[in-house]
């Protein structure tokens, strides 16, 4: 089950975190989150699953920056969260996606326990200028049955900013 827009606020500051909140972005069965001005782009193609590929930060001015097709733009959610008990979902908002704007190619699945910013896998269909601030998704948050195990990878929890991919540490070998 999906958790109600005042579901979710009544579970504020005991299993939902949200730093900053603004109840002006509580919907009835979500949360908007905004993007965040700093975006980046990897340098060197083709990109290699098994290395820690390169990537150029790009960072938004307030007049907005123009996105180009055929390009993956990392984002990153100004929203801070922290999930504990529930399911956290990531969708992108239906007027985002009516100008042609992919918020998240695939990873809009979050875990119980995990505690950091979105990264958001952000592609466009036609050149559109986007701006810091902007609410760009919502999340959401589904009930859980069964026994609960925390989200504990080191590769994405509590990270501080726009993570490239971390694919390439599944590939290290355990003995060294």
């Amino acid at each position: 089950m999906i958790l109600t827009g005042p579901a979710i606020q009544s579970r504020l500051e005991k299993d939902i975190f949200i730093e900053p909140f603004d109840p002006k972005l509580l919907n009835p069965n979500s949360y908007n989150l905004r993007l965040h001005n700093e975006l980046l782009v990897y340098k060197e193609m083709p990109l290699d699953m098994k290395k820690d590929n390169p990537a150029e930060k790009l960072v938004i001015p307030p007049e907005g920056l123009v996105l180009q097709p055929g390009t993956l733009y990392l984002g990153r959610t100004k929203e801070y969260t922290k999930t504990y008990n529930l399911v956290p979902m990531l969708e992108g908002r239906s007027s985002i996606g009516r100008l042609g704007l992919y918020v998240h190619v695939t990873a809009g699945f979050g875990d119980t326990g995990f505690a950091g910013y979105w990264t958001l896998e952000i592609q466009c269909v036609h050149p559109i200028r986007v701006y810091p601030d902007v609410q760009i998704c919502q999340i959401f948050y589904h009930t859980v049955e069964g026994a609960i195990v925390d989200y504990k990878s080191g590769k994405y929890q509590h990270n501080t900013g726009v993570q490239t991919s971390r694919l390439w540490m599944d590939f290290k070998d355990p003995s060294k």
